[in-house]
């Protein structure tokens, strides 16, 4: 049984506005004249990462940037009385590192002379919705890719690998190197044709309630085993989190890609390479399930985080699309069909990435026993 809004409302929400107010999905702040943060919502404290009666002692210049346009905006809002807005603000800082793009709403507060409200949209929200549409159209351009691929390609790729055949039989040392050169050619390219036909499998698969850190531990053992057996792991779950739906043996699949892009990321000669493996639970984020009109939350997140040189700056708008790639041997087939898998699961790929610090971030849906949560709150957990 999920718990309700009132179970989870803060104490200090003591009148309907207050309720209200911390309700909101949107971080709020009551900025004072003198530039104090004198009130927040609940979302604000999530965003910063700093309770209420913490974000009350700090002064706003000290959450934002170094000549963040918020302060000028909120200067601008006490001078003319008149609301402003300003969009893709980096609010960014060393407490919270990495790209924070918000949208700003800021007025003033004609109760209470001299005070400004400021609310923050995270762009990155809206983002996360455009990006998992491009990835499930990406997808859906390698099916038919695929199935053409499979259908026109794969058979006469098995004749030309017979006639080589044939003609090894009676070729002279020299030339035998040739045609073990086109079956070799021939192979690879069915091996490519063979994984992308995984694109056009729609046959659905057998799902159950999968605890994800058990996955996890699966995964990790898998790579200190082989391919990250150099490199440092370091684990951060939250123990409490509800299962999720889904398919066990695609959920090692996802996750042992991620982990061995990480390794191969940091590279074999990295004296200090590290990965690290989280969980937690991150309300906020809705989005609808393929086949279906539901509209689910996706608060089960799951990151594999390492220290490599990152991803280049190009490739990030293209980096779940078939065929990118930066290994000179890779198919670029990979992080597509990840991102298949997630898409299919109804839930939601993306990374960040700069020098020495890239996220691959996973938002899921969690399962109640019947079928995916529909609301924001998770499952009351059990003793």
């Amino acid at each position: 049984m999920s718990r309700s809004r009132a179970q989870v409302m803060p104490q200090t929400a003591q009148t309907p506005a207050d309720a209200m107010l911390h309700a909101l999905p949107h971080p709020v702040l009551m900025v004072s004249p003198d530039g104090r943060i004198a009130d927040a919502n609940v979302a604000a404290e999530q965003f910063f990462e700093a309770s209420i009666p913490m974000l009350r002692r700090y002064m706003l210049r000290d959450l934002v940037p170094f000549g963040s346009p918020l302060l000028p905006l909120i200067e601008q809002v006490r001078r003319s009385g008149a609301a402003v807005n300003e969009y893709k603000v980096d609010l960014a800082t060393p407490r919270n590192p990495g790209e924070r793009l918000v949208d700003l709403h800021v007025a003033s507060l004609p109760e209470f002379d001299g005070h400004v409200v400021v609310m923050l949209q995270e762009r990155t929200i809206a983002d996360k919705m455009d990006r998992q549409l491009t990835h499930r159209g990406a997808a859906r351009s390698v099916i038919a890719l695929a199935a053409m691929l499979a259908h026109e390609i794969k058979n006469p790729l098995s004749g030309i690998r017979g006639a080589a055949q044939l003609l090894e039989q009676s070729a002279g040392d020299d030339d035998r190197s040739l045609t073990r050169l086109i079956c070799d050619e021939t192979d690879r390219i069915v091996k490519l044709v063979d994984r992308m036909e995984v694109f056009a499998d729609e046959r659905p698969v057998s799902r159950e309630a999968v605890n994800i850190h058990v996955v996890l531990d699966h995964v990790k053992r898998l790579a200190q085993t082989g391919f990250a057996r150099h490199i440092k792991f370091v684990e951060e779950y939250d123990p409490s989190l509800p299962p999720v739906l889904a398919n066990r043996d695609q959920l090692v699949q996802v996750l042992l890609n991620l982990v061995k892009n990480a390794a191969e990321s940091i590279g074999d000669g990295a004296v200090e390479g590290e990965i690290q493996l989280t969980t937690g639970f991150r309300p906020g984020v809705r989005l609808s399930i393929p086949g279906s009109k539901t509209r689910v939350s996706l608060p089960l997140e799951i990151c594999v985080k390492d220290n490599g040189p990152g991803v280049p700056e190009d490739l990030m708008p293209h980096l779940f699309d078939p065929f990118v790639t930066t290994k000179r041997s890779g198919s670029g087939l990979g992080l597509a069909l990840v991102a298949k898998i997630v898409g299919d699961h109804g839930g939601i790929i993306e990374c960040e990435s700069q020098p020495r610090r890239t996220i691959f971030r996973v938002l899921m849906p969690i399962y109640s026993g019947e079928g995916y949560v529909v609301d924001d709150a998770p499952p009351e957990q059990g003793p």
